[in-house]
């Protein structure tokens, strides 16, 4: 009973930590990329001209962040010395490729789709995490746990649905290029999962170690790539021209080192599949906090999908409250 409700602090406290962070990390994230920064231009003959646009690099953004926690990673296996990880580096290199197009494919579809619809894209997270889980990384789950990951993720997606997304979508002259986006960040963050559920079987690295291997290959890959599209120059003279973005990005880097490290720990002792639950409910839970604080009201529907997520939530929690004596009994 001791070990199960220590388990569960930890779980409550890693979950806490993901969603406050991450909280801070989107207002500084839509702050950087909403802005307006003025860039100057020169044309062919030798004109100089200046316009106003919103923070063009997107690679830049992301390479930020991945160095940012690679170092926080480095430090603090560095404060806290941890035995040698044996995880082979084609894991890790293979695992921050799809880490990285997950990203990259996500931010893209926002040139396409609104931003609502994107959410409910990524709210269906835990399906493909569960699917190539069992397909890829060779793990089992009971038809209850598709079942309550299922009932989650309809009422995440019912909750944030907008009554206008159909309309503004249907609208976008780009229709279909940004769903198949979403479809792909989505196949990517399922094969993340399946990857990290093989490294954990296999050689079973902590989450400090997980986060220092993953973030330091994709760093290597998005510096090659900033050095071969040429992208590092044109940031360098950008960044002259406004100062104000280096403290900005260094504060994002921060606050998803931060974040990262509750993410890396929970996924190394929970699973793939419970954080994405986790990062999941997070949405929601931000939205149910602005009805809460700025009195917004809500429809039929939503009040079914919050139904919907806690019912699925509690019967989850319920069931695995039952299953670490079973997975003793085996190991015996």
């Amino acid at each position: 009973m001791k070990a199960d409700s220590h388990q569960t602090r930890r779980f409550i406290f890693y979950a806490l930590g993901i969603f406050t962070t991450y909280f801070y990390f989107g207002i500084l994230l839509e702050k950087v990329t909403r802005a307006k920064y003025e860039i100057e231009t020169v044309d062919s003959e030798g004109n100089r001209e200046i316009s106003t646009q919103r923070f063009p690099f997107a690679i830049t953004l992301v390479c930020t962040q991945c160095f940012i926690n690679y170092v926080v990673a480095r430090a603090a296996l560095y404060i806290w010395p941890q035995s040698a990880d044996q995880t082979s580096k084609l894991y890790y290199s293979s695992v921050s490729v799809t880490y990285l197009l997950a990203m990259l494919a996500s931010n893209m579809a926002l040139q396409w789709v609104p931003y609502p619809t994107q959410v409910v894209g990524k709210s269906a997270k835990p399906i493909p995490v569960l699917i190539l889980g069992v397909l890829v990384g060779r793990k089992s789950y009971t038809l209850k746990k598709y079942l309550f990951v299922f009932i989650i993720v309809l009422g995440v997606v019912l909750f944030m649905l907008k009554d206008n997304v159909a309309s503004s979508t249907a609208e976008d002259s780009g229709f279909g290029v940004g769903e198949l986006l979403l479809i792909l960040s989505l196949v990517m963050d399922g094969l993340t999962g399946a990857i990290q559920e093989r490294i954990r079987a296999e050689s079973k690295p902590t989450g400090l170690q997980m986060m220092l291997m993953q973030n330091g290959w994709s760093s290597l890959y998005l510096i090659a790539v900033m050095l071969i599209t040429g992208e590092s120059v044109a940031f360098l003279q950008y960044a002259k021209e406004n100062v104000s973005i280096c403290s900005a990005l260094l504060f994002i880097g921060l606050a998803s080192a931060l974040g990262q490290l509750f993410i890396f720990s929970m996924v190394s002792e929970f699973g793939p599949l419970v954080l994405s639950i986790v990062t999941t409910t997070r949405k929601f839970f931000t939205v149910l906090g602005s009805v809460v604080f700025f009195g917004n009201t809500l429809t039929e529907r939503q009040w079914i999908g919050a139904f919907l997520v806690f019912f699925g939530l509690f019967l989850d929690a319920y069931y695995a409250k039952g299953r670490p004596k079973k997975e003793k009994d085996v190991v015996k």
